[in-house]
């Protein structure tokens, strides 16, 4: 195959894809529409240190709402029980600010992925490339079906067969984005018992389910130019 610009265009097109549709779908995630069906789940976990569903319900907006607003840390660290004790310990709040700074790159990531993808659309279609693109947003639709199968595959062995897949995934994910054992709690720690295993497991599901409706829909619902 001659590598050119339009087939480098194509290309680059389809390395954007998958960001686009991670990122759109971890947007969705990140609003109170996740969390509230989650907890509502018959099989979801109850927390054995007594914290209740609708405890769980009045908590986590917060913690979700800080990952995505402009607030310091503050925001989370002047919450309090109604025993007066602080809602989160110090280690927690450190790790939510690492959190916050993770979720920040990959929203900016997202939001440049679809800037690039508008640009180099308008572009094509100016230099009459757009069939290149076309063929690249299919190309890019299949490997984010690739992308989001090996994901929920790792989560359904994980929850069905073996627990140490999830788990070592998990590890590995963590190992990558934060340093030594930062993000590491206890299970009568609040983060842990707002947020078990469990939900992340479903995040992941999700994050897997709706990526691959998005990368299908590009891979199948769109004509093939050549």
């Amino acid at each position: 195959m001659k590598l050119n610009l339009t087939t480098i265009l194509s290309y680059l097109v389809s390395l954007l894809v998958p960001l686009a549709l991670i990122g759109t779908a971890l947007r969705i995630l990140l609003t109170p529409i996740y969390f509230n069906v989650e907890y509502r789940m018959p099989y979801f976990p109850a927390d054995d240190y007594g914290m209740t569903q609708g405890e769980r319900l009045q908590w986590a907006p917060f913690a979700v709402e800080y990952l995505v607003n402009s607030a310091d840390i503050s925001y989370l660290g002047n919450l309090k029980f109604e025993d007066g004790s602080p809602l989160f310990i110090e280690r927690e709040l450190s790790h939510m600010a690492d959190v916050k700074n993770v979720v920040r790159g990959a929203l900016r990531a997202w939001i440049i992925s679809l800037l690039a993808l508008g640009i180099l659309a308008v572009i094509s279609w100016k230099q009459k490339w757009l069939p290149d693109y076309i063929n690249g947003l299919r190309r890019g639709g299949l490997w984010m079906i690739g992308l989001a199968i090996a994901l929920g595959l790792i989560v359904g062995v994980g929850i069905t067969i073996n627990p140490d897949v999830f788990e070592k995934f998990f590890v590995f994910f963590h190992s990558i984005f934060f340093k030594g054992d930062s993000w590491l709690f206890y299970y009568s720690d609040t983060l842990i018992r707002l947020f078990p295993v469990r939900f992340w497991e479903d995040v992941c599901l999700w994050l897997a389910a709706l990526s691959l409706s998005g990368g299908a829909g590009l891979a199948f619902g769109i004509k093939q130019r050549v």
